[in-house]
């Protein structure tokens, strides 16, 4: 590891336009440079519609493939596959409702776009009272039933409409129809893909003044048509000092979520396996590692070289912590 500089390394995220997206990022969550209207603040993302920049240090400007060429195991670690970065990390501010979609799995993704599955992980950062996601079929449903529902506006009427609070966590799993509605922000912890087949979208029309494309055979073919009973993703473990509380939100073949609560200081540790992505979603504090200091704050997001070792963060925050 003697050719590279060990440090955390502040992201510089990509912004999306969508038009379902509002003001939030750049008003509460200091993307000072987002749009006015962003969807969207990919934070960790090296995706061909989009690749994070290192804003500080020696390797300011370079970009995850860079890095990941440059060092693979010191930067990415000897866990993470060589041939496709595995994570995309987002912040997104649903200002109003989003598309009811599905994602493929990895096969059914891999046989007709080329890329990875999209299996992604919800933390409800903030949201408006009554907010609510919609998350599988209530009912055993058909094919035939899925598409004429589809097309005639009422695929909401067979789908669960489930209320969120602050700090609720939800996995998606392939091949479940889904939404996010109006007046939530999230952080999503999801595979590098951003395959999605949009089911229905509400008769909404682009900038360019026509009806936005669906994909309804598409979502037919990966669709999981049997029925979920939603609910909150319970902590597989929690460890709790006077000085941090740490909850595992999720743990599964494509990556493992934490969120950190530091009340005052705790100590992590990068040990050469798998980097690790810190992005702040409460509060403010600092990272300190081989004798360096930085800031992070509400909105700021750092990847943590695998090579790093240990690391403290201290102050009042909350963070969510994702590696493979």
């Amino acid at each position: 590891m003697d050719n590279m500089k060990c440090y955390p390394l502040k992201m510089l995220p990509c912004y999306k336009e969508y038009l379902w997206g509002g003001n939030r990022l750049k008003r509460d969550y200091g993307k000072a440079d987002a749009p006015d209207v962003t969807a969207e603040s990919w934070e960790l993302s090296c995706h061909p519609d989009g690749c994070s920049v290192v804003e500080n240090g020696a390797y300011k400007g370079w970009d995850i493939r860079q890095l990941d060429e440059f060092n693979h195991d010191g930067f990415c670690g000897t866990e993470c596959q060589k041939d496709r970065f595995p994570l995309l990390v987002k912040l997104i501010d649903a200002k109003r409702d989003l598309s009811i979609q599905v994602h493929p799995s990895d096969e059914s993704a891999l046989s007709a776009q080329g890329e990875s599955g999209k299996a992604e992980m919800w933390y409800i950062v903030d949201c408006e009272p009554q907010a609510s996601i919609y998350l599988g079929f209530s009912k055993q449903v058909t094919k035939e039933e899925f598409l004429r529902r589809a097309s005639d506006g009422t695929i909401c009427d067979i789908l669960n409409k489930v209320p969120v609070s602050r700090g609720d966590v939800f996995y998606i799993l392939p091949g479940t129809i889904h939404a996010i509605g109006a007046g939530i922000v999230i952080a999503e912890i999801q595979q590098n893909s951003n395959t999605t087949f949009r089911i229905y979208d509400y008769q909404r029309r682009g900038a360019d003044g026509k009806l936005r494309p669906l994909h309804l055979e598409r979502a037919a073919e990966v669709l999981d048509y049997a029925p979920i009973v939603p609910e909150e993703c319970k902590a597989n473990s929690c460890v709790t000092f006077p000085e941090f509380t740490i909850t595992e939100m999720f743990s599964c073949r494509y990556f493992r979520a934490h969120r950190v609560d530091v009340h005052k200081g705790v100590e992590l540790v990068c040990d050469g396996r798998s980097f690790q992505h810190i992005l702040c979603v409460e509060g403010k504090g600092s990272i300190s590692v081989g004798g360096g200091i930085y800031s992070i704050r509400k909105g700021d997001s750092y990847l943590m070289p695998a090579a790093s070792g240990k690391y403290k963060i201290e102050g009042e925050c909350r963070v969510l912590v994702s590696r493979v």
